[in-house]
C-alpha cells in the first residue's frame, strides 16, 4: 500500500502562473504607446482631399522614395528632420546622384502658400529628378 504522502508527491501541477506574463505584456503596452509620438518626427498636417487616386501598377520601392515635406509657414523636412531650402536642394542632388531612381514625395499643407511647393518642384526639375509626386489625403470607401 502507498502513503498518502507519497501520492500527493506524484500529483502534476496543472495551473500556470500567468501573471508576470501579463504584467510583462502591461509594461511594454505602455512602453510603445509612450515611444510611439516620439518616433514619428513628421509635421502635422492637413493634407488637400482630391479624391480616389488611381492604383499604380509599377509600385515604387519604398528605398528609393524620399519626402519633402512643407508646413503651414513655408518650413521644410527632408526625412523628418528641418531643413532650409538650400540645404533641401544640395540633399536632393547629393541623394540623386547616390540613387538615380529617387522618388520625391511632396507633402504640403493644404492651407500652405503655393509658392512653397513650387519651389521644391522647381529645385527638382532643374537638377534633373523627373520622378516627383505630391501626396495627398488618402480617401475613405
Amino acid at each position: 500500500m502507498r502513503r498518502f504522502s507519497q501520492r500527493n508527491s506524484l500529483v502534476t501541477l496543472n495551473d500556470i502562473n500567468i501573471t508576470p506574463l501579463l504584467d510583462l505584456a502591461f509594461v511594454l503596452l505602455v512602453i510603445f504607446i509612450i515611444t510611439r509620438p516620439l518616433l514619428e518626427q513628421s509635421m502635422d498636417m492637413k493634407l488637400p482631399n482630391v479624391g480616389k487616386q488611381p492604383d499604380r501598377k509599377d509600385q515604387v520601392d519604398k528605398k528609393d522614395v524620399r519626402t519633402v515635406e512643407i508646413g503651414l509657414k513655408g518650413d521644410y523636412r527632408l526625412g523628418g528632420r528641418a531643413i532650409t531650402l538650400a540645404q533641401l536642394e544640395q540633399d536632393l542632388v547629393r541623394l540623386h546622384k547616390q540613387n538615380p531612381k529617387t522618388v520625391v514625395y511632396i507633402r504640403g499643407n493644404e492651407d500652405a502658400a503655393w509658392k512653397h511647393v513650387a519651389q521644391v518642384i522647381s529645385i527638382c526639375q532643374r537638377n534633373g529628378i523627373v520622378r516627383v509626386a505630391p501626396q495627398t489625403a488618402p480617401v475613405n470607401n
